[in-house]
């Protein structure tokens, strides 16, 4: 058996004050006017170049009065009273759930009476909702496989940090240079680093057998520990260091590291030698440069 208690039959805090009604129904639509001047401001102050906070104080404006208007609005408009209920078993009974329902109708019908004040609930929603959209282009675009990519690409002739082509011969034996793509020294992923090992014999991974142009290697210059520039070269182990972290890699095993805190072997670029002798870009890089994270799942 359960406890019932009384449902009043209306609970509008004003129903028999229509002039303290209309004053509300005024008041709040202030505050939703203040809101949609305030939202629009914001949206005028970020086209314009923006000012972070004169921004804030136009967002806290706005979200202040829209909550003001919705609180007077469910205090003064909405119906509702105090009730208590058991705490124990709470079966509803059908008159209860009828009571309900009504209760549901009688919530609406200040919305369905006020329609002054929905529209202008709407309007000032609006108007933040148009004021949200600026910000979102701060994010910038979206990365896509940016990453996954360098400037280099099939027939790059390789350059110097000062844009002077690399011939074949231009490197001696033990020699080193950093490299980029023609057009693109300023692209930092794509530094390169090539070595002419010589005669040196390498281990090469299958398919890569044509990778190299008479003892010259290439490899990405960005360590994929920490992103640091692999520029020390060892001619006498054949060994590029980084000297950030002490990672090592053997040059003659494919930049495989041997020694510190790098996970992954440095990315090979594959080289090609064109009729007038300058060095070139097969294709970019077959993997990720950088730090190993950059491509993991």
């Amino acid at each position: 058996m359960t406890d019932t208690y009384d449902q009043p039959e209306d609970a509008y805090r004003l129903e028999d004050r229509p002039e303290a009604a209309r004053a509300v129904e005024r008041r709040i639509a202030v505050y939703w006017g203040i809101t949609t001047v305030a939202a629009l401001t914001l949206a005028g102050v970020y086209l314009a170049g923006g000012q972070p906070q004169f921004e804030g104080l136009l967002l806290m404006v706005a979200l202040g009065s829209l909550g003001l208007g919705l609180v007077v609005f469910a205090r003064d408009l909405l119906p509702g009273s105090e009730q208590t209920g058991p705490r124990h078993e709470m079966a509803s009974t059908e008159e209860e759930r009828e009571a309900t329902d009504e209760a549901f109708e009688r919530g609406e019908m200040p919305f369905v009476r006020r329609s002054f004040l929905l529209r202008m609930l709407g309007l000032a929603g609006g108007a933040l909702g148009f004021a949200a959209i600026f910000p979102i282009n701060s994010l910038g675009p979206h990365p896509g496989d940016t990453l996954a990519r360098t400037s280099w690409k099939k027939g790059s002739r390789l350059v110097t940090t000062d844009g002077h082509p690399v011939h074949v011969g231009d490197l001696s034996v033990d020699g080193v240079l950093t490299v980029f793509p023609e057009g693109a020294t300023d692209d930092a992923d794509s530094q390169t680093i090539l070595i002419n090992v010589g005669d040196a014999p390498q281990k090469i991974r299958p398919g890569r057998d044509t990778w190299s142009v008479q003892g010259h290697v290439a490899f990405s210059k960005v360590c994929p520990h920490a992103g640091c520039p692999v520029g020390l070269y060892r001619s006498t182990s054949h060994q590029l260091l980084c000297p950030c972290h002490q990672s090592t890699f053997d040059v003659l095993d494919e930049c495989r590291p041997v020694f510190g805190p790098a996970a992954r072997s440095l990315p090979q670029l594959a080289l090609a030698v064109r009729d007038d002798g300058f060095l070139i870009a097969q294709h970019d890089y077959t993997e990720p440069v950088g730090p190993g994270y950059w491509n993991r799942p």
